[in-house]
């Protein structure tokens, strides 16, 4: 594994190469469209991306914590956490390119 994160620079920097956009309109789509997806998200909807996968909001109940350096037992508040599952092509995607990645094939 590379290590590497993929910025809002670098899919910026994809559009600029791989559309054409000049560099100032690649940044604004990437801010357009990644607003749109948090937008939709924070009012509780679905996203679901065609061959890439789905983001939702689940709701997880108050439950009891323990801090890990007194054990002492903490009481967590309720929130909305932020889920994502992939689809069946990206799981496939990423199987593909991790089978690339090891040696011998195994």
């Amino acid at each position: 594994m590379s290590g590497k994160t993929l910025t809002r620079a670098d899919l910026a920097e994809a559009l600029v190469r791989k559309v054409g956009l000049p560099r100032n309109e690649s940044q604004d789509l990437v801010e357009l469209i990644l607003s749109e997806i948090s937008g939709t998200l924070s009012r509780g909807e679905h996203v679901k991306l065609s061959s890439f996968g789905s983001f939702g909001i689940r709701q997880k109940g108050e439950r009891v914590g323990r801090n890990p350096k007194t054990g002492k037992e903490v009481p967590i508040t309720p929130r909305r956490v932020l889920v994502f599952r992939a689809s069946n092509i990206m799981k496939d995607r990423i199987n593909e390119g991790m089978a690339k990645l090891e040696p011998n094939g195994a």
